[in-house]
């Protein structure tokens, strides 16, 4: 038993209609093959409908209630079953004439008649064929009418086209069985069993929501091709209306929904938690105003507390804001107002923990003494912000760490790296949807008092944006005399820095504000010594790598020799990190033979190396000799330590031109044009002659042209070099010189002494020139870093020439 709509003829509404008989008869193409046969009567009664279009091979139940539409039925039902139906051009009309009804109709076969409880007849027609009505030849008792066949144009079976639009039919229909809900899924299958292709157009375009003269315009098309495009166009639009209707309904479903459920969960959240004795959210707040009372803020903060807290009670707690004021409500009770962890000022514990974690950094470990001791004595914080500068991997952040362990204060870090937000700093204004407080504010609530030791890790890594300039905002944040009402967005209420220790970290100090430069005191860290590689590695790298690696010192082991192979050939920085992973690369050869169960030396040898980190990559920098005239060796400071440089220079005939070559900067150009009208403006004293210089170019050329150099460090050293071709004399062996000249032939101090004599020991340089003004950064290296040098501190330049040029001539000197 299936239910189906039955449309009316008349003025019934819609009924719903149980039948046992078989409403929707799959015609195949054989039987509609021979339903086209049929031969049709020349006169037909006619049947008119009022709200609907019957197509051929369709099946349909209507309900008659007019008499002459009665009377039609029993007689036709009587006398052959055979009748025309048509549809009426206006549904009001009761009782339609000749010229109320169109002239394209179907002849319909009646399947059934069944008679009402109500009175009315309900009949179920089958369509057949199309006809067109010639002329009326009666109205009573019903209308009777000639008629001629309407037939149908056809395309050929093979039309490509013509099955391709049958598919898109198809496939639609199934999609618009799919998404609307009156229609069943039952009748999915119906759509893919129907084989005739006319049939399928009639089914469809019968069963589509049109009007009745559009369901009668499709029937009026002659062309079998046209009447399925035409088809197609409506069902697209159904399905999209569909679609629309669907989306739009799901969306105020479920924002009902949504709403309603929320409001049960709440209710039944709040009977669940009364019944067990939690808190409802009154009693929340009746707890947030005890907690307050426990704060060590002042009165003026406790007054603001109990405003916003009132606020809170009067708010819905269903409203987006009612979160965002919890919140804040919560980060108030969590800061740690006015609480302080008790400092431990044991300064020479302090320094055995700076010297455990550290190797070196003599003057930054004394410095972070100094530091401590001056809290000690006045027990505040209003003393500079501590900015520790230099390369990376030097121990910059872990600093921060031991002198937070030092102290016994809690210790927290925030990476500054990329920033370029202010309210990072500064925090939201509430105002925001998803505000919170800045990464200070954070962090102190994290920390739980209010004197932690902060590391600023990357302060000169800040960048601004349309949002706004972190480094301005970290101004009121590093400086003693405002930090101590930080205003956070956020917060909205002062809160005090002032007892925090603030450790910033960098790696170039150019790219930091000035004005922000300007609170901090800065420290610089140079790079270590091979020797401090070593010691370092053979401390800490070493034995905290065994420690990650699942190893102990009794599965291996490593020699001061093999560290030190492994500090001068594959590494070449200022600090250790990459040394470390080197040293961790080795330690990860062993445990794999560990976990393999293979033999390996427990001791670490020149052949292990060679083997796992394979042939170095960075010798230790060769010295040239300097058997050639314009050769000289000068030093040089680079982010990675300090390195040696050659500067050569060459004669060729010409005018007393000069070009100059290696990738040089501006500074290292002019230096150059220095030394070249220094040597024309005193010719006599050097024992040249004015002829000399007019008769040949200088070429004056820093290999290694790939590396971008520039200073005034190289001022001497191209000097030398020019002296030394022009006079072809030789320059003494294994001397380097750095300083920078003036026209005058004065010499002048330069910076990265530390870095650039260590890279004179590692290139075997015996002497070193340098500006005596240099010589108090000669004192602060360790003795022990500087046995096998000589120093040279000069102020002229004839001092320079006096040192580094020897009265022998070089080999196949040229005669100029």
């Amino acid at each position: 038993m299936s239910k189906h709509k039955i449309l009316t003829i008349d003025n019934l509404s819609q009924q719903e209609f149980d039948s046992e008989a078989e409403l929707i008869p799959l015609l195949t193409p054989e039987d509609e093959e021979e339903m086209m046969k049929e031969e049709l009567p020349q006169s037909l009664p006619i049947l008119p409908l009022r709200n609907m279009v019957l197509f051929p091979g369709v099946v349909i139940p209507i309900t008659a209630g007019r008499d002459k539409s009665i009377k039609l039925i029993d007689d036709a039902n009587a006398d052959g079953k055979i009748i025309g139906v048509v549809a009426q051009k206006n549904e009001d009309i009761e009782d339609p004439s000749k010229d109320d009804i169109n002239s394209i109709g179907t002849v319909a076969r009646i399947l059934r008649v069944l008679k009402m409880p109500d009175g009315t007849t309900t009949v179920i027609l089958q369509g057949k064929k199309r006809f067109e009505i010639e002329s009326i030849t009666a109205e009573e008792p019903y209308i009777s009418a000639l008629i001629k066949d309407f037939s149908e144009d056809r395309p050929d079976s093979d039309d490509s086209e013509f099955l391709a639009i049958l598919e898109s039919v198809k496939e639609l229909a199934i999609q618009i069985i799919k998404v609307s809900p009156n229609i069943p899924s039952e009748a999915t299958f119906a759509i893919k069993n129907i084989e005739s292709q006319s049939f399928l157009i009639n089914f469809v375009t019968s069963n589509m929501n049109l009007s009745v003269k559009e369901k009668q315009d499709l029937l009026a098309i002659n062309s079998l091709k046209d009447r399925a495009l035409e088809t197609l166009k409506y069902m697209n639009i159904e399905l999209q209306k569909l679609e629309l209707k669907n989306d739009i309904q799901s969306k105020v479903r479920f924002d009902l929904d949504q709403q309603q459920r929320e409001y049960f969960l709440h209710q039944q959240m709040k009977t669940i938690q009364e019944e067990l004795g939690g808190s409802t959210q009154e009693e929340e707040m009746d707890e947030m105003l005890v907690k307050s009372k426990t704060k060590k803020w002042d009165e003026k903060t406790q007054t603001i507390f109990e405003k916003e807290l009132i606020k809170m009670r009067r708010m819905n707690p269903q409203a987006p804001d009612f979160g965002i004021q919890r919140n804040y409500m919560e980060l108030l009770l969590d800061l740690p107002w006015n609480e302080y962890s008790k400092d431990n000022f044991d300064l020479k514990n302090a320094q055995k923990i700076l010297d455990r974690d550290h190797f070196g950094l003599e003057e930054v470990k004394k410095r972070m003494i100094e530091h401590l001791a001056v809290l000690k004595l006045r027990n505040d914080m209003k003393s500079p912000i501590i900015c520790l500068t230099g390369p990376p991997g030097v121990g910059k952040t872990s600093i921060g760490r031991s002198v937070a362990e030092a102290l016994g204060r809690e210790y927290v870090r925030i990476s500054l790296g990329g920033l370029r937000d202010e309210a990072e700093i500064r925090g939201h204004r509430k105002t925001y949807i998803g505000a919170m407080p800045g990464r200070i504010i954070q962090s102190l609530k994290k920390a739980g008092t209010s004197n932690p030791v902060f590391v600023l890790d990357e302060i000169d890594k800040l960048s601004n944006s349309n949002h706004g300039d972190p480094s301005s905002a970290l101004l009121e944040v590093l400086d003693p005399e405002q930090n101590s009402a930080f205003y956070d967005n956020f917060v909205e209420l002062g809160y005090d820095l002032s007892k925090v220790m603030f450790i910033a970290t960098s790696n170039n100090m150019g790219a930091i504000q000035p004005a922000l430069r300007d609170r901090m005191e800065i420290i610089k860290m140079s790079g270590y010594t091979i020797e401090e590689k070593v010691e370092i590695a053979k401390q800490h790298l070493f034995p905290r790598q065994l420690k990650e690696h699942g190893l102990t010192s009794k599965d291996l082991t490593i020699g001061k020799k093999q560290l030190e192979k492994i500090v001068e050939g594959y590494t070449r920085e200022s600090g250790v990190r990459g040394l470390e992973a080197k040293i961790a690369q080795v330690i990860r050869n062993a445990a794999k033979s560990v976990a393999m169960e293979e033999e390996y030396n427990k001791k670490v040898t020149d052949e292990d190396i060679l083997k796992v980190l394979g042939v170095p990559r960075l010798e230790r920098d060769k010295y040239e000799s300097n058997d050639v005239a314009g050769v000289v060796t000068g030093l040089a400071w680079t982010s990675v330590g300090g390195d040696i440089l050659f500067i050569e220079s060459l004669l060729s005939p010409g005018k007393g031109g000069m070009s100059i070559t290696g990738n040089l900067g501006t500074v290292m150009k002019e230096s150059a044009t220095i030394a070249l009208e220094y040597i024309k403006a005193n010719v006599q004293q050097i024992g040249l002659t004015t002829e000399i210089l007019s008769k040949y170019n200088v070429h004056l050329h820093v290999p290694e042209g790939a590396t971008p150099k520039d200073g005034p460090s190289a001022g001497i050293a191209m000097l030398t070099s020019l002296v030394s071709l022009f006079t072809q004399k030789r320059v003494k062996k294994n001397i380097a010189m750095t300083g920078e000249i003036t026209l005058r032939g004065k010499v002048l101090p330069v910076g990265g002494i530390k870095e650039k004599i260590l890279a004179a020991k590692r290139a075997n340089i015996k002497e070193i020139i340098l500006c005596h003004e240099n010589k108090s950064d000669v004192d602060e290296i360790k003795p022990e870093y500087l046995t096998g040098v000589t120093f040279h501190y000069v102020k002229e330049m004839s001092e320079v020439l006096a040192i580094a040029i020897t009265d022998q001539k070089v080999k196949n000197a040229k005669k100029l």
